[in-house]
């Protein structure tokens, strides 16, 4: 048994999960059939088996775990919890999917069209969605306006995450003050570091999240990682889903981007790339030297025609000993999809069906995705000492049953339509499948009406192929 044990009887604890499978995601990778789990405070105390922790351990409140899978709460390393989730599905997805007509035509006037209020909506609407299908922790992508009202939201649904306010510092047109541009979205950048710093266990903080792209001079880049630096944040940005990057950064600087990144002393174990999918061999060397984060989001590759299955090196990387974690992008939250698609995309593309087992995309979705964060000491496993970030999927289930091997069936079968209970910081923020935190029925009648008002507002027509009466 693995635990913080005293020798003078059992110890007091708030919580005991008894009977579960555990799912540990520690040292050792086990799994615990008829296992218990011991909850004090925010922390877990107790990992092991069933009869051992009971004899350890007493707790004001008892779980009968029997019916139930037990893993770490998920970690979504890349998420848009502004924008989409008040105007999910509302672009057609047959349309022009160049990077410039996407953004510009379909994505762009969404995103600014949201107020604060709106924000602060779509935020929760978001963190619903994450917790209710076993995602605890999450690492923004960078498009939040009014970052204030996001965190306000935020704080309230109980979630774990990381965010920065939308940071551009390059001029796109003749007329623009580069330098006044640049010193803005420094200034930025400091703020939010200072009013939501990373101390005493904050569950909200900012990081320095660029869009990443083009969008972005040397000097903020550079500042971004010293302030990380400084703080012991991350910088995070998005990097080459399409091949207009590589070529925007080989016309301009004469570099692709990775090695650009690499000339400005940018990449490192705090810095996250996501998408990474137009890379060649030379910047696949120079994220495996740096052991830069990379960050695969398989639904928005496969939706957004990236080119992933023959282009994108996920399994390469992985296999040099790049940290590979999962995001969601813009689209559903569930990241137990992610985990299905990792794996089985490769599969197919490498014609190999060793490629990306169901225990390395867990661990993608969990260690990596902490690791990626700076939170690995912190969450992302079951272990004395760490978070109670933790999530119960119930096994009286369809998908579930019969339950024969936890964490294949956890990744090919399952979703989080099964996750039952969800803890934060040792706080059960989901119980018996609803949030303990918020109205749901009120949040998604307030979605309803302020989705509409966005749209709306953003111009953008409605385009379907049905006739809609």
């Amino acid at each position: 048994m693995t635990m913080n044990q005293s020798t003078t009887g059992p110890q007091p604890v708030d919580t005991l999960i008894s009977g579960a499978t555990l799912i540990t995601l520690d040292v050792e990778r086990r799994v615990i059939t008829d296992g218990a789990l011991a909850i004090k405070a925010d922390r877990i105390v107790a990992v092991g088996k069933r009869t051992d922790v009971l004899r350890s351990f007493q707790a004001g409140t008892v779980i009968d775990g029997r019916r139930f899978v037990l893993t770490p709460g998920f970690v979504n390393a890349h998420i848009h919890v502004t924008g989409d989730p008040l105007t999910r599905g509302y672009v057609p997805d047959d349309l022009d999917s160049s990077q410039d007509s996407h953004l510009l035509r379909w994505v762009i006037p969404r995103y600014l069209a949201h107020s604060e209020q709106d924000e602060h909506l779509s935020a929760q609407l978001a963190a619903l969605e994450m917790l209710r299908s076993g995602t605890t922790c999450f690492l923004e992508a960078g498009t939040i306006r009014h970052l204030d009202a996001v965190v306000e939201g935020l704080m309230q649904m109980g979630v774990r995450g990381r965010v920065g306010t939308w940071t551009e510092g390059r001029a796109h047109t003749a007329g623009e003050d580069q330098t006044a541009l640049t010193n803005a979205a420094i200034r930025t950048l400091q703020d939010e570091v200072i009013r939501y710093p990373a101390r005493d266990g904050a569950r909200i903080a900012a990081w320095p999240i660029l869009i990443g792209h083009s969008t972005n001079t040397d000097a903020v880049w550079q500042a971004a990682k010293s302030l990380a630096n400084a703080n012991g944040l991350g910088v995070s940005a998005h990097m080459s889903p399409f091949d207009s990057d590589p070529r925007w950064f080989l016309e301009h600087t004469g570099r692709r981007p990775i090695e650009h990144l690499a000339h400005l002393g940018v990449l490192g174990t705090n810095l996250c790339l996501t998408h990474a999918v137009h890379i060649d061999d030379h910047e696949v060397e120079l994220l495996v030297e740096s052991r830069t984060h990379v960050i695969h989001c398989p639904l928005a590759a496969l939706k957004g025609a990236f080119g992933v299955t023959s282009l994108g090196r996920f399994p390469e990387l992985a296999a040099m000993g790049v940290n590979i974690a999962l995001g969601t992008d813009g689209y559903a939250c569930d990241q137990m999809h992610s985990l299905r698609l990792v794996s089985a995309v490769f599969k197919d593309a490498r014609r190999d069906t060793q490629v990306f087992p169901a225990h390395e995309a867990l661990t993608m979705a969990t260690l990596n995705g902490a690791r990626a964060l700076g939170l690995e000491s912190e969450i992302g496993a079951l272990e004395p000492g760490k978070k109670a970030d933790l999530v119960l999927h119930d096994t009286d289930r369809p998908e579930w049953q019969p339950l024969l091997n936890a964490v294949n069936q956890l990744v090919w079968s399952a979703d989080g339509r099964g996750v039952h209970s969800v803890w934060v910081d040792g706080v059960r923020v989901v119980d018996n499948y609803h949030s303990t935190k918020i109205d749901e029925i009120e949040l998604y009648r307030r979605a309803q009406a302020a989705g509409a008002a966005v749209v709306k507002r953003s111009g953008i027509p409605v385009v379907s192929p049905w006739p809609v009466i």
